[in-house]
């Protein structure tokens, strides 16, 4: 008897789904699948990517996303109440957001967007894109606009870099220097200023000093803004480890693919959070073995051709060709299946869905409700 679907299940109750894995191995396809699926439901479901590859929009037809939730239009329609929106975060304009939200006042956010040191950083700074993808997730979460939202990841290690993100800026934020340096009555600035005199004419004249005077000039007007990002790093926390996120690994059976979900899930497993859900992508059809008694028999043939079943008997060779292609299939089926199998084996419990090889890309909503029909059919156990 059927039931419903591995991941169907999994989805069920949560609010954000967190899907994570190797580059490559259709994890935006699955991303948009699954909150296409929430929009077949009646969920008002946003699907969120901060992998610059920009996929997403080729998945959902859309020509260009934006830092803003884009309505996607569904054919056939969405259930009553539900709708798939979609966006690509940009980093510099969640930023330019997050300090206006901060900012005391008008005037504070203006000298910091303006300053020179902000701009050139603000976009590329190691480890903005993972922070601001957790700000973009927290407000999103926070308008009540949506009722399930899917955020597709980078590859794998800068996954971990965003679940990792508001730890590290808790630590950030409690580190000896940037409290100096954000003292509200600015005596860490003032002293710096005097013990340090020549090393900053030092630093000045290797990257000049105007950079210097940025510098100084951003941690003035960023003065009294930290502990909202503090705040929202333990909010942010927390909706990561709240029961009502979900975290799906999307992988492909390839061994180098496997191997990386393998450290994903470890990390994962080893921390707060967990692994809810694994997605195994692009797995090679089985159509069942050939009886050993017929490959015995093929290779007698083979010894006594022209005898039994002489050598222009094209039936023949025709039908031993074609089993000789089923057993090569078969072969790597089972080794795929062996591979997926080590991996279940590190996450007991765990809902797998297996999805078989499609014969096109998906690059339109069609062959993207084919990937969700895929994911969310029922099945009678998380086995083969």
């Amino acid at each position: 008897m059927t039931q419903r679907s591995n991941l169907d299940a999994m989805i069920s109750g949560r609010e954000v789904v967190i899907c994570a894995g190797p580059g490559g191995v259709g994890k935006t396809t699955c991303a948009a699948a699954i909150a296409l699926h929430g929009a077949r439901l009646g969920l008002r479901s946003c699907v969120v990517t901060i992998d610059p590859a920009k996929r997403l929009g080729d998945a959902l037809g859309v020509a260009s996303l934006t830092n803003e939730a884009h309505r996607v239009d569904l054919d056939p329609p969405a259930a009553p109440g539900g709708g798939l929106w979609a966006l690509m975060l940009d980093t510099k304009s969640t930023f330019d957001e997050v300090v206006t939200r901060y900012s005391a006042s008008p005037e504070q956010a203006q000298a910091i967007l303006s300053n020179r040191l902000y701009r050139n950083i603000s976009g590329v700074l190691g480890g903005t894109q993972e922070y601001m993808a957790m700000e973009k997730l927290y407000a999103l979460h926070s308008s009540g606009l949506y009722d399930l939202i899917v955020v597709d990841t980078p590859p794998t290690r800068h996954a971990l870099d965003f679940v990792d993100a508001p730890a590290r800026l808790m630590r950030f934020l409690d580190n000896r220097v940037f409290r100096l340096l954000m003292s509200p009555t600015k005596v860490g600035l003032r002293a710096i200023g005097a013990a340090t005199n020549l090393l900053l004419r030092a630093v000045s004249k290797v990257v000049g000093g105007a950079v210097v005077n940025d510098a100084v000039a951003f941690f003035t007007a960023f003065e009294g803004m930290e502990q909202g990002f503090r705040d929202r790093a333990a909010n942010v926390s927390a909706l990561l480890s709240d029961p009502r996120t979900g975290f799906v690994v999307v992988t492909t059976p390839r061994r180098e693919a496997v191997d990386e979900a393998i450290f994903f899930a470890d990390r994962l497993s080893g921390s707060s959070d967990r692994v809810d859900a694994l997605i195994a992508n692009r797995m090679f059809p089985s159509f069942g073995t050939v009886p050993p008694g017929m490959v015995a028999a093929m290779d007698d043939d083979r010894d006594v051709a022209g005898k039994d079943r002489p050598s222009s008997n094209l039936v023949y060779h025709d039908v031993e060709a074609r089993m000789r292609i089923l057993m090569d299939f078969e072969r790597i089926s089972s080794r795929e299946e062996g591979h997926i199998s080590e991996l279940a084996q590190r996450l007991p419990g765990t809902a797998i869905v297996r999805v078989p090889f499609l014969s096109a890309d998906v690059h339109d909503l069609g062959g993207l409700d084919e990937v969700q029909r895929l994911l969310f059919a029922a099945s009678p156990t998380s086995e083969p």
